[in-house]
């Protein structure tokens, strides 16, 4: 062993020692092999979506900003890359964020005081997205979504002060989501991508968009299904009919009270309440 006169190693065994753990690091590491992916969709080439896919992006005149929550883009499935693959690329932005503070995210504060942008959230002050009359020429709407699962986007809601400033509005639908391989809240509730093209259909007066959009989501789901994934019944679906096997918190006796259904029957349904938090 090199050694220098005080009996420590010297610094060329440490060097020579350091190439020498590097080089059998190197020697274990094994390459990964993926399945090919198409260039466009990114999905594997055996289940690629872009036979659904619009030939050409579906020409609009909004402008769609999709407020994404950092945990939603690591989930495999997602629609928002789908909805991208549908509409311009100057048509849509995607903003990856949590907190939407002044300081960090001008842009976005800026955008919720324009007069024209439509927050999509179905709170008591939202007012029916059919209701709301035609941009004006050369002055469209900007149609902002909250992308993440229902929590994530109600507390991004509730601790955000900039989606408090512009005019909020909702959906009104009789469609169930189509977005079988995820669990959804209850029947009515519909993924981004879906809401989207609702609201869409809505500001645009051009209700086949919905079917546009929605037709490689459905490609994605069947390819799901046949690789054995499973259909996913709502949240509600499973408390209505016994299925749930979950604690059931307050807040949700309290709606399906007001509904009729009493708290035996759920209680029966969910074994156990959960206090809300």
């Amino acid at each position: 062993m090199m050694m220098t006169e005080d009996g420590k190693s010297s610094p060329e065994f440490l060097d020579i020692l350091y190439s020498y753990a590097n080089e059998e690091d190197e020697e274990i590491r094994v390459p990964q092999n993926k399945r090919p992916s198409c260039s466009r969709c990114s999905r594997p080439i055996t289940v690629c979506l872009c036979p659904y896919l619009p030939e050409k992006p579906v020409a609009i005149e909004t402008n769609v900003y999709i407020l994404q929550h950092p945990l939603e883009e690591s989930r495999n499935l997602t629609t928002v890359p789908i909805l991208c693959e549908c509409l311009p690329t100057d048509k849509v932005q995607i903003i990856k964020g949590k907190k939407f503070s002044l300081r960090r995210f001008p842009k976005v504060a800026e955008l919720m005081k324009s007069p024209n942008t439509l927050l999509l959230y179905p709170d008591s002050e939202a007012e029916d997205i059919e209701a709301i009359p035609q941009a004006p020429g050369g002055q469209p709407y900007n149609l902002v979504l909250l992308d993440g699962t229902w929590g994530q986007a109600k507390g991004m809601f509730l601790h955000n002060e900039v989606f408090s400033w512009p005019k909020k509005v909702k959906l009104n639908h009789s469609t169930k989501s189509k977005f079988v391989i995820r669990t959804q809240p209850n029947d009515m509730s519909l993924s981004t991508l879906e809401s989207t093209a609702v609201a869409l259909a809505a500001l645009e007066r051009r209700p086949e968009i919905v079917d546009i959009l929605s037709r490689p989501l459905e490609a994605l789901c069947d390819f799901q299904l046949q690789h054995g994934a499973c259909k996913h019944d709502s949240k509600v679906y499973k408390i209505e009919n016994g299925l749930w096997n979950k604690t059931l918190k307050k807040k949700y006796l309290k709606k399906f009270e007001k509904d009729g259904q009493t708290v035996n029957s759920l209680m029966d349904s969910s074994n156990s309440i959960e206090p809300s938090s």
